[in-house]
């Protein structure tokens, strides 16, 4: 291994495998580091028992992105369409299109009778942001194009789209709104404003919770798991000479020096995981005043949602799971709606056990869950005859670490997991309890172990206290690598808001190129 690197890249993940592919691609000597024990972080799968389970994202979205970095990449997968299935009690709506809005709208009618005309503008709104989403996403992103020199191609369709897209992006930006008070305008039924959005992060902007009910018509699968595609970047980059440190947590970074961990230096750092630990890894006497200023109002910031996921292998086979829903499925068991759960439990001055577990038990009944089978997308990921299920539904960090503090929290990951299966045995999958092989579950303190993200978020910040850190305008997303460090830019969830895997990757793409850039200005 070298002592000297022309990029060093911090964080293994989607952002940080992306970025150290696109700089080894240009000819820059790389290193990256990640704390785990191997690469992939949120896009990850392991096995059990010859199960195979996917540690973090369900699906992909291609977005106009994944596919287009792939191949710019030269990197090739075989991948499988993973249709999604809207189930509310026991109502259901496969999403195989923009048309099957229609069809979920019927069910809502048919759930809500007295709200059908609330429904009709709120469906209206829904469009409205799809057909925006359409623009947005409807070439290959111009980012993952090597040259412009096919100018058929620019003049018919990039310059007509770039149009467009200018003309949308202004109306998506305007749709900043928490997405439960944009929905409050449309209704002011509760309980249909929570089985609407209640599967999303608290105060979620109005455009990337609503814009999911396009996105859901293009999901996508590795076949092997999700962690394929993770497991082919990490491949690329041995391919292509990059050094990798596992198991390789970096607390200190001299940004005088351009130095870390043991003596290693750069000419340019891209940080790839929590921005927190960026400017915690730096000493203070090394900050200009403004620099300490935002690192300070960094510290007062938090993650956003969590989730609990329970996994489970079950002796049913996958048939009998493809006879209830497709592969990915958002399951709301009930029309109470998570706001009329008592949140008393909450409040960091609540430590009654009892009153906690009442609150979990009530919330596992009320709340929606994301539901991954992933068998019945590859048939070699189970057993033959037998189903791996994975279920989560957003939790809170607060909670698990206050109940971690108080002792007991085995048990409490024993207890939410015994409340899921009793309202999933009650409800969609009748019995499933009765054929449980194997059962386990990661709580929010167990992300934030894995992954050491701040709270255990999963798409970088919390929308709930006010004006988010980092940048969270599309039309500046650019800008969004970039920090007031010399020679250090950031990428991934935490450099742009909201965020999601397809925007990690372009922040990981920008972030390489302003590198290669500012490398070959300099001559370096």
């Amino acid at each position: 291994m070298k002592k000297a690197y022309d990029v060093v890249v911090v964080g293994g993940g989607i952002a940080g495998l992306t970025a150290a592919a696109y700089c080894a691609r240009s000819g820059l000597s790389v290193l990256l580091c990640e704390k785990q024990d191997r690469t992939g972080g949120l896009v990850n799968s392991f096995k059990r028992n010859g199960f195979v389970y996917d540690q973090g994202i369900r699906a992909i979205e291609n977005s106009g992105i994944v596919f287009p970095m792939l191949k710019q990449l030269g990197i090739e997968m075989n991948w499988v369409r993973s249709l999604v299935t809207l189930a509310i009690g026991s109502e259901k709506v496969i999403v195989t299109d923009t048309e099957s809005l229609s069809e979920y709208q019927k069910m809502l009618d048919r759930l809500f009778p007295q709200n059908i005309a609330d429904i009709a503008l709120i469906m209206d709104e829904i469009r409205k942001i799809t057909r925006y989403m359409d623009v947005l996403y409807g070439i290959d992103n111009p980012l993952f194009l090597d040259n412009y020199q096919d100018l058929g191609y620019v003049r018919k369709t990039l310059l007509p789209w770039l149009m467009r897209y200018l003309g949308t992006i202004g109306k998506i930006d305007r749709l900043n709104e928490p997405v439960v008070a944009y929905l409050s305008r449309f209704t002011k039924n509760k309980a249909l404003i929570d089985i609407i959005a209640q599967h999303f992060f608290a105060d979620t902007p109005t455009f990337f919770a609503l814009s999911y009910f396009g996105l859901y018509c293009e999901y996508q699968y590795p076949k092997g798991g999700t962690g394929k595609l993770t497991d082919a970047l990490y491949t690329y980059l041995k391919e292509h000479g990059v050094d990798v440190l596992l198991d390789c947590p970096v607390t200190a970074v001299d940004i005088e020096k351009h130095t870390l961990l043991d003596g290693i230096a750069y000419k340019k750092l891209i940080w790839a995981a929590d921005l927190k630990a960026l400017y915690r890894s730096v000493d203070e006497k090394q900050l200009s005043t403004k620099t300490l200023r935002f690192k300070r109002n960094l510290e007062t910031k938090h993650g956003g949602d969590s989730i609990f996921t329970c996994y489970l292998a079950v002796d049913l086979p996958p048939s009998y799971f493809e006879r209830l829903s497709t592969p990915h499925l958002f399951y709301t068991p009930s029309l109470v709606g998570q706001s009329t759960v008592d949140q008393t439990a909450l409040d960091g001055s609540c430590h009654d056990k009892q009153k906690i577990k009442a609150y979990l038990k009530a919330y596992c009944a009320a709340t929606t869950y994301e539901i991954s089978i992933p068998a019945l997308r590859d048939g070699s990921l189970a057993p033959e005859g037998r189903t791996g299920l994975i279920i989560s539904t957003l939790a809170s960090y607060q909670l698990f670490e206050k109940i971690e503090k108080d002792g007991w929290y085995e048990e409490a990951k024993f207890f939410v997991q015994d409340c899921m299966l009793e309202v999933l045995s009650g409800g969609i999958y009748p019995s499933l309890s009765e054929h449980v092989l194997d059962a386990f579950s990661a709580s929010p303190l167990t992300l934030s172990r894995l992954t050491a993200n701040s709270d255990g978020a999963i798409t970088g910040w919390s929308f709930t206290e006010g004006e988010v850190a980092v940048v969270h305008s599309l039309k500046h997303i650019t800008k969004s690598v970039k920090t007031s460090l010399p020679d250090v830019l950031q990428t991934g969830q935490w450099t742009f808001s909201p965020s999601g895997l397809p925007i990690s990757i372009m922040t990981g793409k920008l972030a390489s190129q302003e590198v290669i850039k500012q490398l070959k200005r300099s001559g370096a």
